[in-house]
Formats: C-alpha cells, structure tokens, sequence
C-alpha cells in the first residue's frame, strides 16, 4: 500500500483530495446555509413564533376591550371607575389594602444619612 504514495503524482491527488474534504467541511458546517447557522436560524425563528403568538394574544385581548368600549356602556363605567377613580353621585368609595398582614416595614441602616421629600419643616437627614 506504501508503494502508491511513493509517486508525486498520488501524492498531489492525495493533498488535493485532502483540500476538497476540508473546503466541503467547511462549506457544511460554517458556511452561509451550512448546519451551524442553520441551527441559528432555527432557534432564532422560535423565539419569534413565541413572541408573535404572545402579540397575538394580547391583540386578541386588545380587539375585545375595543369592542366592549364600542358596544357596552358597561365597559365604559368600569374603565371610568377604575382608571379615572370616579364615583356615582350618593356612593360610598371603599379602598381595600392588598398589604397582606404578614408585611414588614423596610429597615433603614442608621449608618447611612437618607434625605427623603422636600418639606421643610422635617429634619432633612433620617439618623
């Protein structure tokens, strides 16, 4: 077997057979629609198709609040009274906290000096 390589020619299109493989290697992992990117552009259009069907539900939600606001004056009253905070005349407002009970307060380090608003009758400084 070590008798055809002895021969320039047989060497030559040994290397040049090893170049081609390499060259083709190349072109099929790496090269512009090889299998690396390929894999990229995959992964990149799924993310999208997430993205896009996460935009589509919100549109769907959007399209229905429209079309509550068009036709109900329901919508309209619930909108006025939890953006806007209106309320109908002879009716009591109730705010109910959504503190739970197990809330605690946030504790300052008394090392460290804390300006807090801009009235002037409170020391500016917390100690």
């Amino acid at each position: 077997m070590l008798e055809v390589f002895k021969t320039t020619s047989s060497k030559v299109l040994t290397v040049l057979a090893i170049i081609i493989i390499a060259v083709l290697q190349y072109h099929f992992w790496l090269g512009e629609g090889g299998y690396l990117p390929h894999q990229t552009l995959l992964e990149q259009i799924e993310t999208q198709t997430e993205a896009n069907q996460e935009q589509k539900e919100n549109n769907r939600v959007l399209a229905a609040e429209v079309f509550d606001l068009k036709n109900g004056a329901e919508a309209i009253e619930e909108h006025a009274r939890l953006d806007l905070g209106l309320i109908k005349p002879h009716e009591t407002f109730i705010q109910m906290s959504t503190i739970s009970t197990q809330y605690k307060p946030i504790q300052l380090d008394s090392s460290i000096d804390v300006e807090i608003g801009t009235n002037e009758d409170a020391p500016p400084e917390l100690h």
